[in-house]
């Protein structure tokens, strides 16, 4: 079996979606209504008139919890592997799940005591 075998069907697949978006995005473009006013060309269409400049300061909060969200989401993602395999793997990988789950709670105590969690 060679390369082409293997990757033909995938090399086909992403060609077929590509010519698939682009004739739709051009049917589209070509079909579909095009009313556009002033109003509806301003970068914040709500029907207020935007205050200020477009790129503001966030405060550091929004970051906070951002970052916070990834790390705990990502890491909470391992655990579900360690679950289905936990009979099969046996004590070491109890003992390493234990020190994964310490390592995480570290981290989640260190954020709650510097204020992280705290919402205003």
């Amino acid at each position: 079996m060679s390369i082409l075998d293997t990757y033909a069907p995938i090399s086909i697949l992403l060609i077929l979606t590509t010519v698939v978006c682009l004739i739709l995005a051009v049917i589209s473009r070509l079909l579909g209504p095009s009313r556009p006013t002033s109003r509806k060309l301003e970068p914040y269409e709500s029907g207020m008139v935007p205050i200020g400049p477009a790129m503001r300061r966030f405060p550091v909060k929004f970051y906070l919890v951002a970052v916070m969200f990834i790390l705990f989401d990502i890491e909470v993602v391992f655990f579900l592997p360690f679950a289905v395999v936990a009979r099969q793997v046996g004590l070491f990988a109890l003992i390493e799940m234990g020190i994964f789950i310490a390592i995480l709670l570290v981290g989640y105590v260190y954020a709650w005591r510097k204020g992280a969690l705290e919402w205003e």
